[in-house]
């Protein structure tokens, strides 16, 4: 059997630890993308006024305050509405997986500024513990859509 030894440096060991310290730091930073739209939209919104902020940065105008807020309990089970509902939130950067069955609070603000808008437009928010989680923007004409914050792009 052969045995071999090495001397070890431990400054040098030290030094490369911190280099590799710094690149998985770095990496982490530069490829965290697949979550961006999650972690963008993560923002602190304890408050009325941070909701509307948070709505206002997609471009909305919203009425100060809620038309509705309340209790609403994510859906422990899957069903064919919440699987699109669930996509729905995918599409914007948001998980509900992880709040299945759970109790969380929902605001509802009417929307001042929906393109072309013939009925009410309502966004609503999902928020637990202060962070948004879901929402959408729903607009309430016979042919209106349920759609993600995005403002909708106008035809030319």
């Amino acid at each position: 059997m052969m045995v071999m030894t090495a001397k070890v440096n431990p400054k040098k060991i030290i030094a490369l630890l911190a280099v590799l310290a710094a690149v998985v730091i770095g990496l982490v930073m530069l490829l965290g993308g697949a979550d961006d739209v999650q972690t963008t939209a993560a923002e602190a919104v304890t408050d009325n006024d941070a909701r509307v902020k948070f709505l206002e940065n997609f471009g909305w105008d919203v009425a100060a305050s809620p038309v509705e807020s309340g209790k609403v309990r994510i859906p422990a089970e899957a069903s064919e509405v919440f699987d699109r509902y669930a996509q729905l939130q995918k599409s914007q950067g948001y998980d509900l997986a992880p709040y299945a069955g759970k109790t969380v609070m929902r605001f509802v603000y009417q929307i001042n500024n929906f393109p072309n808008a013939t009925e009410p437009v309502y966004a609503t928010l999902l928020i637990s513990k202060g962070q948004v989680i879901g929402g959408d923007v729903t607009n309430t004409a016979a042919d209106g859509k349920v759609q993600g914050f995005a403002m909708p792009e106008m035809p030319n």
